[in-house]
């Protein structure tokens, strides 16, 4: 499923990890365990594919989607909760944006309403007309109102937007899941959710 070959990564004289070769199946569930500062996000991004590291390589089988938990919050300061989970499928989120830009014109032509038809199908075929109630079902689950569901993230504290964060993670549905840390700011009914969740994903 997923695999490393070698992976190896310092800074200056410090070594993080050395010659790490692993391989991670199949329907398992795998927990970093070490001290703070010794490497464990540093290796998660390195799987992500968001860091390099100094040597070694990681190969993922192909055609299967891998999804990171983010930790940062600011690029999403501006997008509604609910938005910013949907936006866990980039896919998805391009069609609806598309979609909705024709239906706000004020007359559609021929080839708007030809585009509209394609986009229409494929919308569904992403589980676009499923997207809001499935999000809103993350949230609740970790913790956030329906109330707060159409408010912009920036309203949220930095603890209820990492949930979001980690519900847009989860929305994305993806073969290969990294979660780093994401019982932060969780409390026990919330943790106690997302063990659940987790224990019957895929």
């Amino acid at each position: 499923m997923i695999s490393t070959s070698g992976l190896t990564l310092n800074f200056g004289k410090k070594i993080l990890f050395e010659n790490v070769s692993v391989k991670f199946k199949e329907n398992c569930r795998y927990g970093l365990i070490g001290a703070n500062g010794s490497g464990k996000s540093t290796f998660m991004k390195i799987l992500a594919g968001m860091e390099q590291a100094a040597n070694g390589a990681v190969s993922i089988d192909a055609g299967l989607k891998l999804g990171y938990l983010k930790q940062d919050h600011y690029e999403y300061e501006n997008e509604t909760v609910l938005n910013t989970v949907i936006m866990g499928n980039p896919e998805l989120w391009e069609v609806s944006q598309e979609r909705d830009a024709i239906y706000a014109k004020p007359e559609m032509s021929d080839e708007d309403g030809m585009r509209v038809s394609e986009l229409e199908e494929k919308y569904g075929e992403l589980g676009g007309y499923e997207a809001e109630s499935t999000a809103g079902e993350l949230l609740e689950g970790l913790g956030i109102p329906t109330s707060s569901h159409t408010q912009t993230l920036a309203f949220l504290t930095g603890g209820f937007k990492l949930r979001v964060l980690l519900a847009q993670v989860l929305f994305q549905k993806p073969d290969i899941l990294l979660l780093d840390e994401p019982t932060n700011h969780l409390d026990i009914k919330t943790i106690h959710w997302l063990e659940e969740f987790l224990t019957n994903y895929r």
